[in-house]
C-alpha cells in the first residue's frame, strides 16, 4: 500500500458563533474568534491504495484534483463559511478546523473510483493551528 497527499488552498472569512447561544456566552467561549475573520487555508487530502503497475499511481491526479476543486475549493474559496455554506451557516456547524476537516472528509470520502481510498483530511487555518480527521472512531 501507498499513500499519495494532495494539498488545495483556499481563502475564506468565518467566526465561531452559535445562535442559539446569548451573545455573552458566545464571547465568554469563543473570545476573539466571535468576529468574522480571515483565513489562508491549507487542505491536506490523503488517498491509500496499491501502485498500478502499469501507470505507477494509486489514482488519477486529474480525477483527484476535479474533485477537490468542486468539493474543497469551489465551496469554500472567496467565501464566509459562517454565511455561504449551509451547512454552516445560521449557527449549524461551527467553522472549527476540526469540523471543517470532518465535513470535508465527508464529501470526499465516496469519490474515488479504484481501489484507492481516503485516508485523512487535514485542514490548516495557518502554521500553528490544523486539524486532522480520518474518519475512524
Amino acid at each position: 500500500m501507498a499513500s499519495l497527499t494532495r494539498r488545495v488552498t483556499f481563502t475564506a472569512t468565518h467566526r465561531y458563533w452559535r445562535s442559539d447561544w446569548s451573545e455573552a456566552r458566545n464571547e465568554r467561549l469563543f473570545g476573539g474568534a466571535t468576529v468574522p475573520h480571515a483565513h489562508d487555508y491549507a487542505c491536506d487530502v490523503s488517498v491509500r491504495g496499491p501502485i498500478d503497475d502499469e501507470t505507477g499511481m494509486l489514482i488519477d491526479l486529474g480525477m483527484l484534483d476535479s474533485t477537490l476543486d468542486r468539493e474543497v475549493r469551489a465551496r469554500f474559496h472567496g467565501k464566509s463559511i459562517s454565511v455561504d455554506v449551509p451547512e454552516f451557516a445560521d449557527g449549524r456547524l461551527i467553522p472549527t478546523c476540526e469540523n471543517l476537516a470532518r465535513f470535508i472528509f465527508e464529501r470526499l470520502a465516496g469519490s474515488f473510483a479504484g481501489p484507492a481510498t481516503l485516508a485523512s483530511v487535514i485542514v490548516r487555518e495557518d502554521e500553528t493551528i490544523s486539524a486532522e480527521y480520518t474518519g475512524e472512531d
